[in-house]
Order: structure tokens, then sequence, then C-alpha cells
């Protein structure tokens, strides 16, 4: 692994950030500003969420990596002067609350904008600050869901599922960050900050431009066969021993590639979109992948242009070669795993 990481400055460093803790996708938006060097003062209620006790329990919570976490009462006079305080001198401010609740506290931007005009304001929601779902509820799966992503998750007839806060309020913290950072380089050039307005259900569908181009040239979401639901050469496999493989061998050279490994001499590459094919082929295919467990297809096709991975479990992802060596992931003392800071950085070398 390269030690860069660790000798270079980071690129955030000496930007203060003022975190409104709330639940998921802000405060991981905050921990990936902190990752990347900023100074990160978190305020935090005296009595954890309820939400955040069921899903993280008493372990160590690892959105606070890096963060200084700060007690306070939002509604005493104390704690209001503390909060805008911290506020004046900060670069940027990340709430994740209701529309209109930070306005009610007396910490909205027109307050915050008062006490320091160059502050970037970000906001993290499901629906965004305006239209009809504003101040509805929601989680991650509901944002994903209107988005009509979700949809594509499902084989025909079966149901969608989505990983657990991964899609949209994992997608929605990177939108946020990225966000914040955006804003942090116009205020600081202009003296003026701006509100950043980062909606998961925005932010998802916004990541879903592929989709949208490959939907447009009738490959996906249409009544004609998919490459992405339907094919043999881009699906989720079972083995014999109960494990799965991922195939994804969508060019002509790599999809050849996949069936030469797979001793499919007979099966011609240049048929690769003759979706009539398909269903005999992935049967074929299918039915070969369970002759074999996991570590079988591992050993044949594993660091080849097949385009193939194996399923992990997330435990058996920490200990996968590439995920070491790169160290992408720690065990912590309790046994928790976290992964390290990304993207990575490296010194631009003008040296010839």
């Amino acid at each position: 692994m390269s030690h860069t990481l660790h000798t270079l400055q980071m690129p955030l460093h000496g930007v203060r950030v003022v975190e409104f803790e709330g639940i998921g996708p802000g405060p991981l938006a905050a921990r990936m500003l902190a990752d990347m060097g900023a100074e990160v003062i978190t305020l935090t209620r005296a009595e954890q969420a309820a939400a955040a006790r069921r899903l993280g329990g008493a372990v160590e919570n690892p959105l606070r990596r890096g963060k200084t976490v700060e007690v306070i009462d939002l509604k005493s006079p104390e704690g209001k002067a503390r909060a805008l305080d911290l506020i004046a001198q900060a670069d940027a401010l990340i709430e994740g609350f209701r529309p209109g609740v930070m306005e009610r506290l007396g910490f909205g931007p027109a307050e915050c904008a008062a006490r320091n005009p160059r502050l970037v304001y970000g906001r993290m929601t499901g629906w965004g600050q305006d239209g009809p779902l504003a101040q509805a509820a929601g989680h991650d799966m509901n944002y994903v869901a209107l988005t009509g992503l979700l949809s594509l998750s499902a084989h025909k007839g079966q149901a969608p599922i989505v990983p657990p806060t991964v899609l949209g309020d994992a997608a929605g913290a990177l939108g946020m960050a990225f966000g914040v950072a955006c804003a942090l380089v116009d205020a600081r050039a202009t003296g003026r900050g701006r509100v950043v307005d980062a909606a998961i259900v925005d932010i998802v569908a916004m990541l879903g431009t592929l989709v949208h181009w490959i939907r447009a040239n009738g490959q996906i979401d249409g009544a004609q066969p998919s490459p992405f639901h339907d094919s043999p050469f881009y699906d989720v496999y079972a083995c014999a021993d109960g494990g799965f493989i991922s195939l994804g061998a969508i060019e002509p050279p790599f999809y050849a590639l996949l069936l030469s490994k797979l001793g499919l001499a007979d099966v011609e590459p240049a048929d690769q979109y003759d979706t009539a094919t398909w269903p005999a082929l992935k049967e074929r295919i299918a039915a070969l992948i369970r002759s074999q467990p996991r570590a079988h297809w591992c050993a044949l096709l594993e660091g080849s242009d097949a385009c193939f991975a194996p399923v992990l479990s997330l435990a058996e992802s920490v200990q996968h070669p590439h995920n070491a060596a790169r160290g992408i992931y720690q065990i912590t003392p309790s046994g928790a795993i976290e992964a390290a800071p990304a993207p990575r950085f490296q010194a631009l070398d003008t040296t010839t």
C-alpha cells in the first residue's frame, strides 16, 4: 500500500465544519470531509436517536471518526450561543433535519449568514427542501424507489432489493460532500457562501445517468431482452457450495475469453448479442457454475479479463488479497469493520 496518503497534507486541511448530527447520510458526509482533512465539530444531543440505537447499538460509531463531538442543548440560551460562535468561525455547516427545523431552532441560513456571510450551508434531506414530499418521512429505499432505479434491481417477476443504506443514503452523503467542496471553492474566491440543497432523490437520479443513456438505446427497462437482466454474460451465478460469483463480460473480447475459460468452444463469440440464444446459454452456464465450488471459479477466472469477481460476505471482503493489499479495510479492537478514506491522493510529480 502506498504511504503517500500519510505524507501529503490532506486537501481540506484548515477547513472548519460544524455538523448538527442527525442519522445516516449527514454524518457520513461530514466524515468524508473529516477524512479529507477538515476539522469537524459535531454537535449532538445527550440522548442517542432511537434509530441510531437500534441500528448501531452500543458499538463505537464509525461515522464520528476524525471528528470532535460536543454534547449540546440547542434549545438553551447557552447552547444556542455556543453553536452560533462555532458557526461564526466555520467554513461549512451540515445539517440533516426536515425542512424548517433549523429555522425554528434559530440556525437557519439567514441567521447563520448574518454571523458568517462566507458560510457554506449544507442541507441533507431525502426529498429536498421543497416539493410535495419535502415534509414527509422516508428512508434510503424510498428515495431510490422514486428515482426508478430500484425497479432495475429485480429480475422479471421478482421483487426488487437494494443493499441497505448504500445506494440512497451513502450516495446522498457523497453528493453532499461533493456539493460542499464545490461551494467552498467559490466561497473562498468570492467571500460569499451559499446553501447546498443535497436531496438524496436528486443525487441518486443524477447518478442514474448511465442507466438513462442505456435505456435510451433500448438496452434496459423495456420489452426486449436486456444485457443487464437477461443475458448469460452479465449475472450472478450459484456455485456447488452455496457461494455465488458475478460475471460481467460485456465487451466482445472479454466475452470470448470467458467462453474459452469455461470450455464453451462450440459457442460462437460473434453471436454474443443474439438474444434468441440467451435463455439456453444462460441455463447452460448456470448448470456449469453449479457443478463446482466458488473457489474453483476463483482459481480459474479471477484476475483475468473475463470480468469476474466472487460475491463475498462483508467479513470475507476484508480478507480478500486485493482489498488487503490496498488496505481498504481494517478491523477495530471491538471487531468492527472500517473502510479507509477514499479517494486517495498522490503528489503531482513534475519531474521527468
